[in-house]
């Protein structure tokens, strides 16, 4: 960063923190966000089309990072760009935040905000203050775990999709203040609309065959494997061609990355057969058209598994990532 860009971020800190305390709150305003801010997504998107539906007198806004703010144009929501001066403003003007994932650490919550986490999975791998070391970049095991106990105190309420995940956030995260034990709202989306007719209505919306069979891919990311801070590495352990010469005459695949994996993949060799939908916005699509899923540690396969359908667990690094990486909560290959 430059001396002249530190300069303009330190003012821009302060502006948020005075903005916090001399602008009132709007008891009717809702900031949304979801995984950084790159998609119109997961649990709080469930919270917004309830709300939409029920609530319509409340205003919404969703924060969206400036790379995928095009994207936004053909749903219905008011997108505000991340960091964007409006977004500095309207930040400090909503009552509620809803949020799936950690916000900037540098952020402060004004003192009349209530701060929704929704969080996005159902923990496999170990989180936070669990975490026995850490290997992602930038940071220490001591660090990432006083910044992550940092951020969780800012938050007012946490959404739990059961009992087991309440007891590992409440001791992860260190967190003390109210867990809403709801299940995932993302999930109604998928108990609501699991039949033929919205199948294959999705389906022709995202221009995919509808006389064969889906496998989804959607492995996790690895900490130790990376380009940088927040932009990771993913190196597939797939013997392409040859899954094209046994399945392409029955199934197609669907690969969906982690939204922390900066790959861009190249399956231009497997045109009608490998579909790329990382960037898709709601990955609760794909699963619902999707006959099979294979994934590895991903907390994906909780959610899925309300389906019933399916899952082939590929773990070809389990050793490594169990004894040396992250950890689990649970006997993963005997449960």
């Amino acid at each position: 960063m430059t001396l002249i860009k530190k300069i303009l971020f330190k003012i821009y800190k302060t502006v948020f923190k005075l903005l916090g305390i001399v602008i009132p709150k709007n008891k009717h305003l809702i900031m949304f966000e979801s995984f950084l801010g790159k998609y119109y997504s997961d649990n709080p998107r469930a919270i917004y089309e309830y709300i939409k539906e029920n609530y319509p007198h409340l205003t919404r806004y969703w924060s969206i990072d400036r790379k995928s703010i095009d994207k936004m144009e053909e749903y219905d929501i008011k997108p505000v760009k991340r960091f964007s001066l409006r977004w500095l403003y309207l930040m400090n003007r909503s009552k509620y935040w809803v949020s799936n994932s950690r916000l900037p650490l540098w952020i402060p919550k004004p003192n009349k905000t209530i701060y929704i986490q929704t969080w996005h999975g159902t923990p496999l791998k170990k989180l936070a203050l669990d975490m026995d070391e850490v290997h992602m970049p930038g940071t220490t095991t001591e660090k990432y775990k006083r910044n992550f106990v940092r951020e969780a105190s800012k938050w007012d309420f946490l959404l739990s999709p059961n009992s087991y995940s309440t007891e590992i956030f409440r001791r992860a995260f260190n967190f003390n203040k109210k867990i809403i034990e709801s299940g995932y709202p993302r999930n109604d989306y998928l108990i609501n609309n699991n039949n033929i007719r919205e199948i294959i209505n999705i389906k022709k919306q995202l221009n995919l065959p509808l006389d064969k069979k889906i496998i989804l891919y959607a492995p996790t990311w690895r900490d130790n494997n990376f380009y940088g801070r927040g932009r990771y590495k993913f190196d597939l352990h797939i013997d392409l061609d040859l899954l094209k010469e046994k399945l392409s005459n029955d199934y197609i695949i669907l690969m969906r990355m982690h939204y922390l994996v900066a790959e861009n993949l190249n399956l231009y060799n497997y045109n009608g057969f490998i579909y790329d939908f990382s960037q898709h916005e709601d990955i609760r699509e794909l699963y619902l058209i999707s006959d099979m899923l294979i994934t590895d540690y991903s907390s994906v396969f909780f959610d899925y598994a309300i389906l019933k359908r399916p899952i082939i667990f590929y773990v070809y690094d389990l050793e490594e990532y169990r004894d040396k990486l992250r950890g689990f909560y649970f006997d993963f290959q005997r449960e």
